[in-house]
This record gives C-alpha cells, sequence and structure tokens, in this order.
C-alpha cells in the first residue's frame, strides 16, 4: 500500500491526499508533526528518507518521491483512475500554470519554516508576520482570478467542467488563507470553485480536520 508522510495542517499534504482521493488509491497516513519537540521532520529517521526535511513524502512500495507537485504527476502517470492533468498540450500548461503560482510563487513565501524564521530569526510582530503572509497570498490570487475568467462559463472547476491539479492546489491554498483570516472578498471565482470542490467525498476526506493527527497539537 502507498504511505503518505504527512501534517494535518500542510498546505502541500493537503494536494497530495485529495489528488490520492481523486485518484481512487488507497494509501496510510505515517503523522509528521512540523512542531512538536521542534519538529519531527527534523528527526534522523525521517531526514534520511527526506533529505529536505519537509512534508509530504510519498513511499511507494520503496520508491521515496518528495515534492507535491512531483508526487501529483507521478501519481497520474503509474496509476488508473480519473486523470488529474488534460490531455490537450495547451490546457495542460495552463493547470500547471495554476499550480506553479501557488506551489512556487505563494507557498514557498508562507510556509511554516518561513513563518518561524520570521518569527524567529527576524523577531517580527505576529502583525508584520500575518501582513507579509497576506501580502503573498493576495498577489497570487490577484493573477489566478483574472487567469481563470475566461472558463468561468464553461463549468464549476478552474478550467471547465474536469477536476484537475490546478484545483486541488487552489483548494488548499485557500485553506491557509482562510486558517489566517485573509480577506477573499475580492477573489469570488476562487471561492466560488473552493465551495463547488469541497462538496466532494475527495476533498472533504482530505480536509485537515479530516486526518487521524488533527487532535495532536
Amino acid at each position: 500500500m502507498l504511505k503518505l508522510y504527512s501534517y494535518w495542517r500542510s498546505t502541500a499534504a493537503y494536494r497530495v491526499r485529495a489528488a490520492l482521493n481523486i485518484k481512487r488509491l488507497s494509501y496510510s497516513i505515517i503523522p509528521i508533526h512540523l512542531v512538536k519537540d521542534g519538529g519531527e521532520q527534523h528527526k534522523p529517521e525521517y531526514a534520511e528518507k527526506n533529505p529536505q526535511e519537509l512534508v509530504p513524502l510519498l513511499d511507494d512500495n520503496g520508491k521515496l518521491l518528495s515534492q507535491s507537485m512531483a508526487i501529483c504527476e507521478y501519481l497520474d502517470d503509474v496509476y488508473d483512475g480519473p486523470s488529474l492533468l488534460p490531455s490537450e498540450p495547451f490546457l495542460k500548461a495552463k493547470v500547471r500554470s495554476v499550480c506553479q503560482i501557488i506551489a512556487c510563487d505563494i507557498h514557498p513565501l508562507d510556509n511554516l519554516r518561513v513563518l518561524q524564521y520570521l518569527k524567529g530569526e527576524l523577531n517580527v510582530s505576529d502583525e508584520q508576520k500575518d501582513t507579509w503572509y497576506a501580502h503573498w497570498i493576495i498577489k497570487g490570487f490577484t493573477a489566478i482570478e483574472r487567469m481563470l475568467k475566461d472558463y468561468q462559463s464553461q463549468g464549476p472547476f478552474c478550467f471547465g467542467e474536469e477536476l484537475t491539479l490546478a484545483d486541488v492546489f487552489l483548494v488548499s491554498q485557500i485553506y491557509n488563507a482562510r486558517r489566517f483570516n485573509v480577506d477573499l472578498s475580492d477573489f469570488p471565482r476562487l471561492v466560488e470553485i473552493e465551495q463547488h470542490c469541497l462538496t466532494l467525498d475527495a476533498f472533504k476526506d482530505a480536509k485537515p480536520e479530516a486526518q487521524p493527527d488533527a487532535v495532536i497539537q
């Protein structure tokens, strides 16, 4: 069985859980608490598996793979089930473009280790930290809202009637935006997509609060 090293609040792990569910794949969760005891991701036994000391990490019968985009595309290439990427080359590239805005431009600036560095090493206030976080969310979401406007009449997902990785990455990032109380009123299309996706079991079962480690603080 597939194993996923995951932390319930990790945006990147949330993406992979949703992708696994959409592909209808069975998997087990191995919780890695990113805060407790200085972060379990830094323990030698985990760092040996993932030298970057981050989650998620996929274990496919001994084959270890990190980075959420790489994991999702691997699952799509190797396993049967609903496709996560369109077959048409330009639309596939558009989906990847949205994913990369989130995974490469928003998330790296707002993830836990950056926020911890801002608070610890740079000694910024909570208010300054939250301003930093919201700034990068708003910058990225503003671009995505405009990019998806042309597809609004074509269906309930980012790019029409078919669910893609763009929806997976968007929903998980909106979860984090809500957690930090970012005002989403300027992004009605993104919220509409999020709300539709959250009616689907694949997303419901992937939600942070539904994870086995959610009660561990």
